[in-house]
């Protein structure tokens, strides 16, 4: 099986440990942008682990790695959040400011 697809799929469980294990607010809600943010994680994970030389080309990061990954990049998505840079698919829609009269 070629590495990115493993990624893919390891990286969909990665997700789902990475929002259990981070401690505050978990943004990101729903299926897919779980499976995005643990697939992202462990992307970046087994590059920089590939980049620094610790792994081969054909290997990939550890399920512990991944999650470390999988961390990283949820809470860099929290803080994106907070401070209004993007804005979270997820959350629920705000109802439009009402001006009284």
């Amino acid at each position: 099986m070629p590495p990115i697809i493993q990624i893919i799929l390891i990286g969909f469980i990665v997700g789902f440990v990475a929002r259990l294990l981070y401690p505050g607010p978990n943004t990101p809600r729903g299926f897919v942008l779980t499976a995005v943010l643990g697939f992202v994680g462990a992307y970046l994970a087994t590059s920089i682990g590939r980049a620094v030389g610790w792994l081969d080309s054909n290997q990939l990061a550890g399920p512990i790695g991944m999650v470390i990954g999988a961390v990283i990049v949820l809470f860099v998505w929290d803080r994106l959040v907070a401070y209004g840079v993007v804005r979270d698919p997820g959350a629920p829609a705000t109802p439009p400011n009402r001006q009284k009269t």
